[in-house]
């Protein structure tokens, strides 16, 4: 992509604010798609997007028919944008902090490439079925990145966002209703509130299902293509996704598939609790193997031996996803005994600190829950250069739930200057936790850190969007929420 001039413009009240640059991509194969961001981002945001747009674009139109949109534009906007990523016909917005980790860049673009067949061609007709966009979305990019990168890959990412979704049920509950895939949505409900790990991952292990039963994934891609040709710029409701399905495949209408035993159909939307099957992911077992061997280390005694066979592997030529899988497996056993963290930080610190934001961000949450000062100046650091829901409010729930809170509300005092309102308010109902009815943060506070013991092996749920305070739902890091 060749990089535009940034021009200067005047705003309607005056003030002088430079002119978002226009890439155009005259090197690919069709002129479709261009980038916009400020000035200082565009050769990081086309160098890493330069040619797999296109790609991307290309594989949907051969599983799901033609991209019906023209364009395919790209806003990187600041990082106190709210969500990860949102899909418009003809421009999606992604959120400039995810240009640090490639792999995620990778899957949120072309989750949001899925979009524009399943969410903006054909649309859930109601808010309580938003697994029909997303669930298919999240089926359509794993195809789509099988068919770019290959299965291991995609059984990788899978496996990554299967272990967020039990952590988030562990956390929930069995019988939350925002598991069901078919949520009622009370009066008053915030409807943010259903961007959760089920509309995504339970959605789209039922979609799985449904191409399982066919036996064949290319002819599921010609159903799901007959399905979007059918109902493209329409609402649908579930019924008319499964009336399709049946109807394209009579064979499973006769062998009533939809009713089968611990499988109905019925069951799959209206069940509480995990998803009712999921998939086979051996395929990505050669990049899920190491994971599992150097988190077994990590846990294996006597440590001394232990930590010299970890620091032997090198996880620097690691995939992201990879780290961050072997870090959530840590986090998911904090608190640690102050021997294995202190050996975790002499062998992964450094190394950690250079890398992308959603492996630093999952380590630092590891240095919190097991109050680990020495590398507490690791956690400042990051709150001070990173303004996004996803990496920040994680992080204000987890010092909060002890000792580390006076150095919590330090930071955001010095902090709270750079960040969007809505955040602002989130992390001051955040805060405020604990310090009395009503209470919210008014005053500095001493930069003297407690020493009280704390209970750090609690996740403190977080919103998804807007500014309630944090009461019902996962935290925005474990969602990583593409809309």
């Amino acid at each position: 992509m060749d990089q535009g001039q940034a021009r200067q413009r005047e705003d309607p009240v005056g003030q002088v604010r430079p002119r978002l640059a226009n890439l155009s991509p005259p090197s690919l194969p069709c002129d479709r798609s261009r980038v916009w961001a400020e000035p200082c981002l565009l050769p990081t945001a086309t160098s890493k997007l330069s040619g797999a747009v296109e790609q991307w674009l290309s594989a949907a139109e051969r599983l799901y028919g033609p991209y019906m949109w023209g364009r395919y534009d790209i806003v990187f906007l600041p990082p106190s944008f709210p969500i990860v990523a949102m899909e418009n016909p003809c421009l999606t917005f992604i959120i400039s902090s995810i240009l640090e980790s490639d792999e995620f860049l990778v899957i949120d673009v072309i989750h949001e490439v899925a979009h524009s067949w399943f969410g903006n061609a054909v649309t859930n007709a109601t808010w309580e079925e938003m697994w029909l966009s997303e669930g298919l979305a999240t089926y359509a990019q794993r195809r789509i990145t099988t068919e770019t990168y290959g299965a291991a890959f995609t059984c990788l990412e899978t496996a990554f966002r299967l272990d967020a979704l039990h952590r988030q049920m562990r956390l929930l509950g069995e019988d939350s209703p925002v598991s069901k895939l078919q949520v009622k949505l009370e009066p008053g409900v915030n409807p943010s509130h259903l961007m959760n790990l089920f509309t995504y991952e339970k959605g789209y292990c039922f979609v799985y299902y449904l191409s399982q039963l066919c036996g064949d994934p290319q002819r599921f891609d010609d159903f799901l293509r007959a399905y979007v040709e059918k109902y493209k710029f329409t609402s649908v409701v579930a019924q008319d996704l499964l009336d399709s399905f049946l109807s394209f495949f009579p064979e499973l209408k006769e062998q009533s598939v939809d009713c089968r035993a611990g499988l109905e159909f019925e069951r799959w939307l209206n069940a509480t609790g995990p998803p009712l099957a999921e998939p086979d992911l051996s395929q990505g077992s050669s990049l899920t193997r190491p994971v599992e061997a150097l988190f077994q280390l990590w846990t294996a005694e006597p440590l001394e031996q232990a930590a010299a066979s970890a620091s032997a592997i090198d996880i620097s030529k690691w995939r992201t996803f990879q780290t961050a899988l072997f870090l959530d497996r840590l986090l998911d056993g904090s608190p640690l005994p102050q021997e294995v963290v202190m050996s975790l930080s002499k062998c992964y610190s450094s190394l950690l600190d250079s890398m992308n934001a959603e492996i630093r961000i999952r380590w630092l949450q590891i240095v919190v829950r097991n109050d680990y000062y020495p590398d507490l100046h690791r956690v400042r650091r990051f709150l001070e250069s990173q303004m996004s829901r996803m990496y920040t409010i994680p992080l204000y729930e987890d010092l909060c739930t002890g000792a580390l809170k006076s150095f919590a509300l330090e930071v955001f005092y010095q902090t709270q200057g750079r960040l969007h309102p809505n955040l602002r308010r989130t992390i001051q109902q955040i805060l405020s936790q604990g310090l009395g009815p009503s209470a919210e943060p008014s005053v500095e506070p001493s930069t003297e850190l407690g020493h009280a013991g704390a209970d750090t092996n609690l996740d403190s749920p977080a919103l998804l969007l807007g500014d309630e305070a944090p009461t019902s739902a996962i935290s925005l890091r474990d969602v990583n929420v593409s809309a």
